[in-house]
């Protein structure tokens, strides 16, 4: 039996399942890029908000390319379950939040409609760093883009008399509000100036951060949650316990009441996310390539080899002297917390998860606070070895000679740079050559490119387990975070 409305009583009395009317719900909320993170991070808090009452925060869901989470959730009646593990424990709660999921290229007037409807109020966005580039095809006639969509919602929005919504980004994307206004207002400029204007005078989109670990779901998975429920839920999505969210305090309509929801609410939220891009998420980028290459398939087998911890701590110690701490951020306290959660034995967090899309990722994870130590001429070794893993990765093959896709939008392009360069000299200029990964003042760094050739030569020559033991030996950590 799939989950359902039908099924809910039937579920064991320790899995928590909504308390509300769902038939009461308006839908307040559209979310562009209905994954798993969305489902686990975003999608639970406006959760929380139907749960205390108030109802408007329902979700309509959209995908922009595929149907398969439409497919999943439809014989559902909208429910999923968030199953959070924590070393030998897990919790288990049903969310009823989402009303419907839209497939863009199957409807896309059916979105646009959903973005113009007067009880939409915020709408949220999880569509990777590349869904924010401008394309050709962005025609808010005929939209297929996130930009394209939020442009014809607001055209339509306008014609109606009704005011914009809030847009609230939730990519791992620094000034990521600004991006997406950026985006928007120059797709609205190009066809109609007027509507621009009314979008920046009226808008708002602000600066958000957030945080919480959410690995893919497997069939295997699926089929444990099943066989313990008496109930299949193909949609399920599994975290860590730990959630965070930081939003710039600017909204142009009505919110629920974040505070109250564990949302945090900032002026500024761009010292949180620098921290989280260089900590969490440039650790998380050094473990992907390092690790993948060794074979080490879960983020926390990575960490429990001194090796593996050593090097995470020394990559810390150099991008966290590059910081500018908020206020009520102690970053000893957040890294000790960071290497407590990719312990988790539980999550099995896949490392090659980790490693798609790097070429949009590594500028703001690695590259910002390599540029910001070089300026101050200090020690680049941790980071310098994550991006040289990087560039060995894209070579598709593993230390065991396994084969893989490197899945990455310019992995094409990528690919062609390293055609016939065999030695590791070649292979980082031809890699540092991509304008669109590396600035050129970095690529034209003389120690930044004989620290990517030196560790690219032990990777190639004696592997990452070798690259990462003769690092703990030559590294000393500053230990800023103490």
């Amino acid at each position: 039996m799939r989950l359902s409305e039908a099924a809910l009583a039937a579920l064991p009395a320790d899995v928590v399942r909504p308390g509300y009317e769902r038939g009461q719900v308006r839908a307040g909320v559209v979310h562009l890029g209905i994954g798993a993170f969305h489902r686990a991070h975003q999608a639970l808090v406006f959760e929380r908000a139907l749960a205390a009452g108030d109802l408007r925060w329902g979700i309509t869901g959209a995908s922009l390319r595929s149907a398969g989470v439409r497919d999943q959730l439809g014989p559902q009646d909208g429910l999923y379950m968030i199953v959070e593990r924590d070393g030998g424990d897990e919790r288990l709660r049903v969310v009823g939040a989402v009303q419907r999921v839209l497939v863009a290229p199957e409807g896309p007037r059916a979105l646009v409609a959903a973005l113009a409807a007067p009880d939409t109020h915020i709408v949220t966005l999880t569509v990777t760093e590349k869904g924010y580039r401008l394309e050709p095809e962005d025609d808010i006639a005929a939209p297929r883009t996130a930009p394209g969509f939020l442009v014809a919602g607001l055209k339509a929005r306008r014609v109606a008399g009704l005011a914009p919504f809030t847009a609230i980004s939730c990519d791992n994307l620094p000034h990521n509000g600004r991006r997406l206004a950026a985006a928007v207002e120059a797709l609205a400029r190009a066809h109609d100036p007027a509507l621009a204007e009314w979008i920046a005078a009226e808008g708002a989109f602000p600066e958000t951060m957030v945080d919480r670990i959410v690995p893919a779901t497997t069939e295997a998975d699926i089929t444990a949650l099943a066989a313990r429920l008496g109930v299949e839920d193909r949609a399920m999505v599994k975290a860590e316990p730990y959630l965070q969210w930081v939003i710039e305090d600017r909204f142009c309509g009505p919110r629920p009441d974040f505070a109250a929801l564990g949302v945090q609410l900032t002026r500024s939220v761009a010292p949180w996310e620098e921290a989280k891009l260089r900590l969490l998420n440039g650790a998380h980028s050094g473990i992907a390539y390092l690790g993948g290459l060794a074979g080490i398939e879960f983020v926390d087998g990575f960490v429990a080899r001194e090796e593996g911890r050593r090097f995470v701590e020394a990559l810390w110690d150099e991008a966290a002297a590059t910081l500018v701490p908020p206020p009520g951020l102690d970053v000893a306290a957040y890294c000790a917390a960071l290497m407590a959660r990719f312990a988790n034995p539980a999550l099995q967090h896949r490392t090659r998860q980790i490693a798609m899309d790097g070429s949009q990722k590594l500028p703001q994870r690695l590259l910002a606070p390599i540029a910001a130590r070089r300026a101050r001429d200090q020690s680049i070794e941790a980071l310098a070895l994550a991006v040289a893993a990087w560039m060995r990765w894209q070579g598709g093959r593993d230390e065991r000679g396994e084969a893989f896709t490197v899945d990455d939008p310019l992995a094409a392009m990528l690919a062609a740079r390293l055609a016939g360069v065999g030695d590791p000299a070649g292979q980082v200029a031809a890699l540092l050559s991509v304008d669109a990964i590396f600035p050129h003042a970095l690529a034209a760094d003389a120690v930044f490119r004989e620290a990517l050739v030196r560790h690219l030569t032990t990777l190639a020559e004696r592997g990452a387990m070798a690259a990462l033991e003769r690092f703990t030996v030559i590294q000393s950590p500053s230990s800023p975070r103490t």
